[in-house]
């Protein structure tokens, strides 16, 4: 019995162990909508790889929310169509994307999509951005879960995979009196990291240095880092301190040490290893008590190999590593730093009220197609460029309703964008014909159309979308989003009860008859007059 109970117990704790295990799932991650407030909100699609059941968006469904919170809403755009977007499994462990012919107009990296579409891991992994009726951004990546328990953020922006390891590892490390190298491209944030340990190190009362070895003169770097004494050479007129003994009791920050002069690092070595520094010209050591914080954006292994950094301070500096992701390895973070970014701006340039706009027909501040070009672009220079970008939109924006590129911008970020998945091959996607409507007119852009030309149309097909955009060449869903726009034009959401109540009863219900008198859709006027209660109404003809 006692082997039986013992079996049980292991059996359970191995069935735990899975449980909790990390395992990755699609998810979809707000960059940009009316209210960029929500930027960062992630839907999981947990549901595709635990039971094979597609997950079904719309404007009303599922609901969004930032990672640890509580509180979710759905996309709630009312562009976005009521007939769902279909996102099931794939083939290999990917993901289909089903766009019905007659809903929302999706954009998958960049180009129009109507049918399905087969996404793989490795395109997820890299990250796949979605735009929904032009307005809406979204990404769609690889996250694992469960998530890690929440933590303070750090100072960190976001909320991928990436940036909460390296949270992790300051968390770990941050108390420890140990060297700590932090390593990762130029812009990725070195210096936040480093403060962020110091912050929350016993020494957190004491000095903090920053220097970025890059800077320092060759010639002078040793004095700069170690002190000289009065006449140790040309120009030096009294003792300097140097930036070790300025951080006794706290941390030295070196930045760049991959730059350091051959004469610096054997000094820094005697350091690490004595605690002890050599002021230049001096003649007697002098103790320093400092917490030795390094970063480099180069391959030291290589520079190893070439002579140029001695491979045992690569080991004492390296008493514990962080590495930092490059931003093109956590787009699904480019929605919150671009927001955060924007709020730092425009507080300064006295526009903070900018994004607080709730109205739901309101262009986006940070328009979709904008975003897009964002999440696809490879950031070189990291969240340092994207804050300078975010920067430059913001400023160059002033006095508009929207944010706009100009035509350099768009072509930089157009210039440098990172892999996508390639075209849908025309076996796998059910496309529009090249011709249309009773006219056979050739497919447009939706740009090309004119306001007195849509409004032509839609008298012309008695306020039937589909129609009206087999007339002009374009999708239904691209009629929408020019009625929108259209200040000629209203939609039943724009008519009063109390005109819809008495257009009802002028018509004697006769649907066909109010949509010619109030020039709106039909199903979108059979839709207020349903919820008015106007169609049980007597007399009603719910027609």
């Amino acid at each position: 019995m006692q082997m039986s109970d013992d079996a049980s117990t292991t059996a359970s704790l191995r069935r735990d162990r899975r449980e909790q295990a990390p395992r990755t799932v699609p998810a979809l991650t707000l960059v940009s909508h009316y209210q960029l407030q929500r930027a960062g909100e992630r839907l999981l699609l947990e549901s595709l790889v635990d039971s094979g059941r597609p997950v079904f968006l719309s404007r009303s469904a599922p609901d969004f929310c930032l990672p640890g919170s509580v509180l979710s809403l759905p996309l709630a755009d009312p562009f976005i169509s009521r007939k769902p977007v279909e996102f099931e499994p794939g083939a290999r462990g990917g993901v289909r994307l089903l766009v019905p012919e007659d809903g929302t107009q999706v954009r998958v990296a960049g180009a129009p999509v109507r049918g399905h579409l087969e996404l793989s891991p490795e395109q997820m992994a890299v990250g796949v951005p979605l735009v929904l009726a032009e307005r809406v951004a979204l990404l769609l990546h690889l996250v694992s879960v469960p998530l890690p328990p929440s933590s303070e953020d750090l100072g960190m922006v976001g909320w991928g995979r990436g940036i909460q390891r390296v949270r992790e590892d300051v968390s770990r490390v941050a108390d420890l009196d140990v060297p700590v190298l932090i390593r990762g491209e130029t812009g990725t944030g070195k210096e936040l990291v480093a403060r962020a340990l110091h912050e929350r190190s016993p020494r957190r009362n004491g000095p903090f240095i920053s220097v970025n070895l890059g800077a320092l003169p060759k010639e002078l770097a040793a004095a700069e880092l170690f002190g000289a004494s009065k006449g140790a050479y040309t120009g030096a007129v009294k003792d300097r301190e140097g930036f070790f003994r300025a951080a006794h009791g706290g941390t030295l920050f070196l930045d760049e040490v991959g730059e350091a002069p051959p004469e610096v690092q054997v000094a820094l070595l005697r350091v690490l290893e004595t605690g002890e520094v050599f002021p230049v010209g001096g003649h007697s050591a002098v103790p320093v008590n400092v917490r030795l914080l390094t970063a480099t954006d180069a391959d030291l292994e290589e520079r190893i190999r070439e002579g140029l950094f001695r491979a045992p301070l690569l080991h004492r500096l390296a008493g514990y590593t962080i590495r930092l992701p490059p931003l093109r390895e956590r787009r699904e973070d480019i929605g919150p730093l671009f927001l955060h970014f924007a709020r730092e701006e425009l507080a300064a340039t006295g526009e903070a009220g900018r994004l607080s706009s709730s109205d739901p027909r309101a262009e986006p501040w940070l328009p979709a197609l904008l975003a897009e070009r964002l999440v696809r672009y490879a950031w070189p220079g990291n969240v340092r460029q994207l804050r300078n970008v975010a920067r430059q939109l913001i400023i160059g924006s002033r006095g508009l309703p929207f944010l706009q590129a100009d035509a350099r911008l768009e072509q930089e970020l157009d210039a440098s964008a990172a892999p996508v998945p390639q075209q849908v091959p025309a076996s796998s996607v059910r496309r529009a014909p090249e011709t249309s409507g009773e006219k056979g007119t050739a497919r447009r852009k939706p740009s090309d159309i004119g306001e007195q030309e849509l409004l032509d149309a839609l008298r012309a097909s008695q306020w039937e979308l589909q129609a009206t955009g087999d007339r002009l060449g374009i999708p239904r869903s691209s009629v929408y989003v020019l009625i929108e726009k259209n200040p000629l034009i209203r939609t039943a959401m724009d008519l009063g009860a109390e005109e819809i109540t008495r257009c009802f009863h002028e018509c004697g219900g006769d649907l066909d008859q109010m949509v010619l008198r109030l020039e709106v859709s039909k199903r979108a006027l059979q839709r207020r007059v349903r919820e008015l209660g106007l169609d049980e109404a007597p007399g009603g003809s719910g027609r």
